[in-house]
């Protein structure tokens, strides 16, 4: 009987999403002069090892919220977050700490904040890895070798006043990465860069996650950047709404295409989020119905939505009528 209890109890369990980042139904509240504000709403998201993708969203979508919860800046209200087999819900203080020395980099976008004025690039570099207990000769050698990675080692020696914005960025990259972490974040990195030199902190981005093995999540605005990664996960409304995936295909001629495709994100609940063009065009409002098929699930406005769809579309072929006979008298 317990085994036949166990094995009920493992059945009717939810499946965990497998990854190196892994959120399920992530919440996260905050009060504001007596108001609540919901900046994460049920928000899911798994992200695998070696993988580098990038996160967009409208201002206020949740984004930015999420960045800080996974970077251990910030705190969930409820759900579960994974890092690294670290569960960011329960780490004390301490724990917290060490996380964010050694298991997470972090690159912001205002370059003065990634890099002290008084230190040159390789002290700059060298800095993180000092609370880790790392001996100098090996600080200042995994120092310079990662700016040669970067393509700034000719910046080793210079205070960051010195350096152009894509030039600290790249030597915040290293900083980042000091202390070998298994997921680097960055958010905006490529915010107050022009289009040529933004594409250099991104290859840097990706030299770091191919050459050094690290996950990267960048967060970003920029529709270059996000089309450069291999999955860009949107958020709307505090939840992940749509994922693009983009992969190479080999077209008939034989020759490699990039291809993108846009999916929904259906949660562990069944919810996904319609997008609005599609919603706007059909008319669908709080009720909707649905069809099972057998391929696919079929989505319909109800009554209601149906007469007033009829009823826009009669006003519109009236108003043309009434229009073109105007110019036509």
């Amino acid at each position: 009987m317990d085994e036949l209890r166990r094995r009920a109890a493992a059945a009717a369990a939810p499946q965990r999403e497998e990854g190196l980042v892994v959120c399920e139904n992530l919440v996260r509240i905050y009060q504001s002069e007596g108001v609540e504000v919901q900046a994460l709403q049920g928000l899911d998201l798994a992200v695998a090892e070696g993988e580098m993708i990038a996160v967009v969203g409208a201002s206020g979508s949740g984004k930015s919220t999420l960045l800080g919860i996974l970077s251990g800046q910030d705190v969930p209200t409820a759900g579960a977050a994974q890092v690294a087999g670290h569960d960011l819900l329960t780490m004390k203080r301490r724990e917290r700490l060490d996380y964010r020395r050694g298991t997470v980099g972090f690159v912001w976008q205002q370059t003065s904040r990634n890099l002290l004025p008084y230190l040159s690039a390789a002290e700059n570099v060298m800095l993180p890895m000092t609370y880790t207990g790392i001996r100098r000769s090996q600080r200042r050698s995994r120092a310079e070798e990662l700016l040669d990675l970067l393509s700034v080692g000719h910046c080793r020696d210079r205070t960051p006043d010195t350096l152009s914005g894509g030039e600290q960025q790249r030597v915040a990259v290293a900083v980042a990465n000091a202390n070998r972490p298994r997921v680097l974040f960055a958010d905006e990195p490529t915010g107050e860069l022009d289009t040529a030199t933004s594409d250099e902190v991104f290859a840097a981005l990706r030299r770091a996650n191919e050459d050094l093995g690290v996950t990267v999540i960048v967060v970003t605005h920029d529709a270059l950047v996000s089309e450069q990664v291999q999955r860009t996960v949107r958020i709307r409304n505090g939840r992940t709404s749509t994922e693009v995936l983009r992969r190479v295909a080999t077209g008939e001629d034989g020759v490699e295409v990039l291809t993108a495709e846009e999916y929904a994100v259906l949660d562990a609940g069944g919810r996904l989020q319609l997008p609005g063009e599609f919603t706007e065009r059909l008319h669908l409002r709080k009720r909707v119905r649905l069809a099972l098929e057998s391929d696919h699930i079929g989505v319909w406005p109800d009554e209601a939505a149906r007469r007033a769809k009829s009823d826009a579309e009669d006003a519109q072929d009236t108003e043309g009528t009434a229009r073109g006979g105007g110019r036509t008298g």
